[in-house]
């Protein structure tokens, strides 16, 4: 198994307030752990967002003694939402300050995922399907029926998100688990990628490159040359 993630500030932002951990090691009692998060707040606020909840995630997971991949990224992100928010409270510069999380871990043949957020994990073999589901009012807007898919990219709302790392006192992460298959190849991005690549052109880009860093240049690269938007964030894992 190898993997390769990078984050890059866009074409039209200041600053970067995305931050992804990648990990092919065992970390804690985990055997390997990728995160992908993006801020939201002010201009230094959502980079401390994204950054300060990987790391209390992280330290989280390495000390902790839970063995169940779920439990224990559930209690992770329960922690260093807490954590996030305190700083919050704390810190008027930071008020109001979260972020959305992806994290992935793959146990033998099998993906244990957790969300909370629009950042998403795809499964890409010869289709791709997004496992993740976004919280946003976008995905509620089309769940309700109220929305067709297909014009939910292009929506005035599509940036406003109903659950978030840190805004409140509470996470609600959401958790799915799927076999693999050898060959397999994990997407892991911010909004800042799938908002500007359609999910077919995401998975030509990641099947044509079989070299993880080169997929991932790719895919940002491709993101920028359609505007770039928004920062850019990919952890690309092949199974």
């Amino acid at each position: 198994m190898t993997s390769y993630g990078r984050t890059d500030v866009g074409k039209h932002r200041e600053n970067n307030q995305d931050n992804i951990f990648v990990s092919d090691d065992p970390v804690g009692s985990l055997p390997n752990l990728y995160i992908v998060a993006d801020g939201m707040g002010g201009h230094a606020a959502g980079d401390f967002a994204s950054r300060y909840a990987i790391q209390m995630v992280v330290d989280f997971v390495k000390k902790s003694t839970v063995r169940n991949p779920i439990s224990l990224i559930r209690r992770a992100i329960i922690s260093a939402n807490n954590e996030v928010y305190r700083e919050a409270e704390k810190d008027a510069a930071k008020g109001g300050m979260g972020t959305t999380m992806v994290i992935g871990v793959i146990d033998g043949m099998r993906l244990i995922c957790g969300n909370i957020g629009d950042s998403r994990l795809y499964l890409i073999n010869d289709d791709i399907r997004q496992i993740t589901m976004d919280h946003s009012l976008v995905e509620e807007l089309i769940r309700s029926g109220q929305l067709e898919r297909n014009k939910g990219r292009n929506h005035p709302e599509k940036n406003i998100i109903t659950r978030a790392m840190g805004s409140r006192d509470e996470a609600l992460p959401d958790f799915f688990e799927i076999g693999l298959s050898p060959g397999d190849r994990i997407l892991m991005c911010s909004d800042g990628l799938s908002n500007m690549v359609e999910n077919d052109e995401l998975r030509d880009i990641v099947r044509e490159n079989e070299d993880v860093r080169e997929a991932v240049d790719a895919l940002v690269e491709r993101a920028n040359y359609y505007g770039g938007n928004d920062n850019i964030s990919a952890v690309v894992i092949a199974v």
